[in-house]
């Protein structure tokens, strides 16, 4: 059985990341969230037809998801990205703290950065009808492209959780006082500190062993939903798929196995 290259891990993270996070919305829509009607309301539209317009929405999302997971339609990674920020705005649009935004920047950075593994962004039909081959090769431009993306994601990511927890969302408070913190406000302020200086080290410099440590936390502290933990841990994958991916990109032997494969390569065509 042929082992996976980096790369190929990468292409694989970033797209079940991407899949599951949309089934994970998609569910939402299914169950009816109440909260998803001031959203629908940015539109003009009223509860009645809000609740009636979840499910659709939802199971689009789910089969989205499912299709990129199976088949990697490069349309279908567009369409993700462009419906994972329009669902982020609208919390900030509908009253909501812009810190909602930014903290979900995994819904919109994943099947961005899968894109750009894949080469890019060319915008004609061919092109978006066209699946993505994880077995392509990837240029070392490419590489650096995602990186970025993935750096900035998880900056983004970071910096709007710790803005939420600075700020001290009723939601967060709700968890700390849950898991039996005598003054929950306090950690909410320690927890939004430390996920802001968590920000700035992997926008500045990004080490392996501190994204091990904040996909550790950013896993442990998503499963303290009150209710329907099972969804929105799995809504989070971005967030986790941008993690686990960066810490690929940054593996010290990927270089040395790109040379030896250029190597390679070059005596087999010599």
């Amino acid at each position: 059985m042929q082992t996976l290259d980096n790369n190929q891990k990468i292409h694989f993270t970033l797209r079940v990341a991407a899949a599951m996070c949309f089934i994970g919305h998609g569910a939402f829509g299914i169950i009816t969230k109440a909260i998803w009607c001031n959203y629908f309301a940015v539109f003009g539209i009223d509860k009645v037809h809000a609740y009636q317009l979840m499910p659709v929405l939802g199971t689009v999302d789910i089969l989205m998801g499912l299709v990129l997971l199976f088949k990697p339609v490069r349309g279908i990674a567009v369409w993700l990205a462009v419906w994972g920020i329009i669902t982020a705005a609208c919390r900030p649009l509908s009253g909501e703290p812009f810190a909602e935004f930014i903290e979900r920047a995994g819904n919109y950075g994943t099947p961005l950065a899968l894109l750009v593994l894949a080469g890019g962004i060319k915008w004609n039909f061919k092109w978006l009808f066209s699946t993505v081959n994880p077995l392509e090769p990837v240029s070392e431009k490419s590489l650096i492209r995602v990186k970025l993306i993935l750096r900035f994601t998880v900056f983004l990511l970071l910096v709007g959780h710790g803005w939420l927890n600075l700020i001290q969302k009723p939601g967060l408070i709700n968890q700390y006082t849950a898991l039996g913190f005598s003054n929950p406000f306090n950690v909410s302020f320690l927890a939004g500190i430390f996920e802001i200086m968590a920000a700035i080290a992997v926008l500045v410099k990004p080490a392996r062993p501190l994204i091990v440590v904040f996909l550790i936390w950013k896993i442990g502290t998503e499963l303290f939903y009150p209710h329907f933990e099972i969804f929105e841990w799995v809504e989070r994958s971005g967030s986790y798929g941008t993690l686990i991916a960066l810490w690929l990109c940054l593996d010290p032997t990927r270089k040395t196995e790109d040379i030896f494969k250029k190597q390679r390569t070059f005596s087999v065509y010599r």
